[in-house]
Order: structure tokens, then sequence, then C-alpha cells
């Protein structure tokens, strides 16, 4: 009867390692199509939520466009009211503008305006500046 033990004790340890070899031969390729798989949907979906994120950030940039673009357009209005404003009063103060001009010219900060002719030409006045101030006209 020992013999019998022993031996139907051998052909279970063979069976079990049988066993254990058949599963590694067909349960680690199986795993691995598996883990691999998962791989993939886990990439795909990594993807899809980038994906998604630079669309949300595409559309805030998009919305913060069209917000500067009234915001510039307010602006604009602004100058253009204020533009009027003083164009409006200016336009009936003549006295007012001429008594700047007067102002201007007593600062002492005279210029010289050149204006060019008809062709373009320099005013020929300019050899004043070269030439040394005489003692009587200071």
């Amino acid at each position: 009867m020992n013999n019998r033990l022993k031996f139907s004790h051998i052909l279970l340890s063979i069976g079990g390692i049988v066993l254990v070899a058949a599963i590694l031969l067909f349960g680690v390729p199986i795993y691995k199509v598996w883990q691999q798989e998962m791989t993939g949907k886990a990439e795909l979906s990594r993807a899809e939520q980038n994906r998604q994120i630079r669309i949300q950030e595409a559309k805030a940039k998009k919305e913060a466009a069209v917000f500067e673009a009234e915001a510039e357009v307010e602006r604009a209005k602004g100058v253009a009211r204020a533009n009027k404003i003083i164009g409006e009063s200016l336009n009936e103060n003549e006295n007012y503008l001429r008594y700047l001009w007067i102002q201007s010219l007593n600062d002492g900060n005279a210029e010289t305006i050149y204006v060019p002719t008809e062709a373009n030409l320099p005013i020929l006045e300019a050899d004043r500046f070269s030439q040394p101030k005489k003692k009587g006209a200071e």
C-alpha cells in the first residue's frame, strides 16, 4: 500500500506540475494581451482627456479675445467722444486758441517750421543758423 501511496503522490505531483505548466503556457500570453488592451484603453482615455483640455483652453482663449475686442471697442468709443468734445470746444473758442498761440510764442522756445515748396525743395533760409549773430542784435 505504501508503494501505491507513493505512486499516487508522484502522479499528483506530476499532474500538478503539468497543470501549472499548462496555465503558464496559456495564461501568460492571454495576460499579456489583456494587459496591452488595458494599456491601450488607458492611453486612449488619456488622449481624449488631453483633447478635451485643449478644446476647453481654446474656447477660453476665444472668449477672452472676444471680451478684449469688446473692451477695445469701448475704449475707442470713449476716445472718439473725448476727441469730439475737445474738437467742438476748440472750434467755438478761437480766442482761447489764439491765447495759447501767443503764450507759446512768449515762452521763448521759438521753433522754426519749414514747409516744403511745390517742388519739395528746401527753403533757402536755412543758412541763417550758420551765420554768427551780430553784437547789436542781442
